[in-house]
């Protein structure tokens, strides 16, 4: 059969770059209109049915709606616009992009003036003496990054950065247009031959090899005391679902990364929550003392791992069977017996069937956990119940659990409010939380919210902040409210930067305290500000209820350290 080619037709360039989206299942672009991308955006508005393109009002809050969109799609998220911004002010959501694994495509130019590259023209970032070199520092922060400069190019560098987007460790990947590749035609007598889109997407998920396979399952029918550890990976992969049939299946318990938190819900028979640096007792007390542990789609870096403390994790006491897309990822950090290369989903598929579990096995699993939950807690800390003013993040945690829907998606920022979310907040739905545990930036909560909603408009989307990073990204309400994008914010105020406070010390770390529900009042969104524990979830369903975007504003107890999250006895080497 013959390959299909791109086009029957001529067609502008711009359009057939939005074509090669559309042909890849990509129906989302977000970012601010600069440069020669202009042109992109103005082709874009023929692409209205099948590519939505959401205005922002700064390109940090388009990176990082582009990155949660690739983490929870599978499919690259798209930030567009001008070279310099998409490069600076984006750099938030590349860089989660590339340490957390998510497909993004980035979409940009040089700002550069042919005929006068050498005359240091205003921006442009062509590398030539007098201006920046664009190239250079994109492949600082991407796995790939395409330069072009004609026509034909142009299209098949996108089809290409969709694939090198997707294939291995998924990741970021840039295109910089030239001026001159925007301008002009592209058709079915172009040279190059355009072929289509379909034959640039990695094809579907990979097995292990049946010899791998059957090596790990003759180490884990000898385990006493296995368990799983999931990662972002298993997100990233789709392979929710797979997970938890595995789980269910052998009884083997199920931690968490922190960016894998979410990936099980953890109202399941077979969760136990985090586990390392910031995670629950029970679960980081299951893996310390499991003898063998599967990890899936983790690169079990030293932040999982509580600083390497061979207390929770130590290969030379448990056997580790790891289970990586990107061979370079395996026995990376910690020595693993046995290596399982392929598609997360698709291997534990694999373990599975090669396993054949039994219901007794299945019960037995599900006595364990339900005896770690008992022997360790589960989520059910007295801080949680404290009535006490100011008021205890804990409260607000254990109240959000009551009030919100059992599907509400929370997203975090960096800081003392992620690694109390992480600590206390159990899951009860798939999906249920979002956290920049890659890069781990502050002012992500807002713009992953809004994305979280984007793609699943039935749930409540709720960003939880502090009030050092809500200002970062507040202008993200405005685009809230422009684009009909409701979410709901949470904003921790203690009047400081908290981490920093209770890690080096108060000095230059203070805030005044201001009334966050006054600005979103003045941005058009409804405020609420609370200061007692027992108005908390009175503000929650006002906020529910209310419909659009609504801030609350939470006046907490600033004596409430990080180092209340750290799971005894382990303890921390930090």
């Amino acid at each position: 059969m013959a390959a299909e080619i791109f086009t029957q037709q001529p067609l502008k360039v711009t359009h057939a770059i939005l074509q090669v989206l559309e042909q890849a299942g990509i129906d989302k672009i977000f970012g601010v209109p600069g440069g020669h991308t202009g042109h992109i955006y103005n082709a874009a508005e023929s692409f209205q049915e099948t590519i939505r393109t959401v205005l922002l009002r700064q390109e940090s809050l388009a990176g990082v709606m582009a990155e949660v969109t690739g983490r929870l799609t599978g499919r690259p998220g798209v930030i567009m616009g001008q070279g310099s911004w998409v490069l600076g002010h984006g750099i938030i959501g590349t860089l989660e992009s590339l340490l957390a694994s998510s497909p993004m495509l980035l979409l940009s130019e040089l700002s550069d003036s042919p005929g006068l590259d050498l005359h240091a023209p205003y921006q442009a970032g062509t590398g030539d003496y007098g201006v920046w070199d664009a190239k250079q520092a994109y492949e600082a922060i991407c796995k790939q990054v395409f330069v072009v400069r004609d026509p034909v190019t142009a299209v098949h560098a996108v089809q290409l950065a969709i694939k090198h987007a997707l294939s291995g460790q998924p990741g970021p990947v840039a295109v910089l247009f030239s001026r001159s590749a925007l301008m002009g035609d592209v058709g079915p007598d172009s040279f190059p031959p355009l072929y289509h889109t379909r034959y640039y997407l990695p094809p579907k998920a990979s097995p292990a090899s049946s010899e791998s396979i059957a090596q790990a399952v003759a180490a884990i029918k000898q385990a006493t005391n296995p368990v799983i550890v999931a990662g972002n990976g298993v997100r990233v992969g789709q392979a929710e679902a797979a997970l938890a049939q595995f789980a269910e299946a052998t009884g083997i318990p199920v931690v968490t990364t922190a960016t894998g938190k979410g990936v099980i819900a953890e109202n399941h028979p077979m969760a136990l929550g985090p586990f390392g640096t910031w995670g629950t007792q029970v679960a980081s007390m299951t893996a310390a003392e499991a003898d063998l542990i599967i990890v899936a789609g983790s690169k079990l870096g030293t932040s999982d791992l509580n600083r390497e403390n061979p207390k929770l994790l130590d290969p030379r006491r448990q056997t580790i069977v790891q289970i990586e897309i990107e061979p370079r990822n395996a026995s990376w950090v910690l020595p693993a017996e046995y290596v399982l290369l392929g598609d997360v989903g698709c291997v534990l598929g694999q373990l599975q069937a090669a396993l054949e579990p039994t219901q007794e096995q299945a019960s037995a699993g599900l006595e364990r956990v339900e005896a770690a939950r008992l022997k360790y807690g589960f989520f059910n800390h007295p801080s949680r119940e404290s009535d006490s003013a100011p008021i205890l993040p804990q409260r607000i945690i254990a109240e959000m659990e009551k009030v919100l829907p059992d599907d509400a998606i929370i997203t975090c920022d960096a800081g003392v409010n992620r690694m109390l979310v992480n600590h206390h907040y159990k899951t009860r739905s798939v999906g249920g939380i979002l956290e920049p545990a890659g890069a781990g930036a502050m002012g992500y909560a807002i713009p992953a919210a809004m994305a979280a909603k984007l793609e699943h408009p039935d749930r409540v989307a709720v960003a939880v902040c502090g009030d050092g990073g809500f200002p970062m990204s507040m202008n993200g309400l405005l685009s809230c409210v422009e684009n009909d994008i409701p979410i709901i914010v949470i904003v921790f105020n203690n009047a400081s930067l908290g981490a920093v406070v209770h890690d080096t010390g108060a000095f230059a770390a203070l805030f005044k305290d201001f009334s966050h529900a006054d600005m979103a009042k003045g941005m058009s969104c409804n405020g609420i500000r609370v200061s007692e524990p027992g108005e908390i979830a009175a503000a929650l369903q006002q906020a529910l209820d209310n419909g659009g975007t609504t801030v609350i504003d939470f006046v907490i107890c600033p004596e409430v350290s990080f180092r209340a999250c750290i799971a005894p006895p382990l303890g921390s080497l930090a």
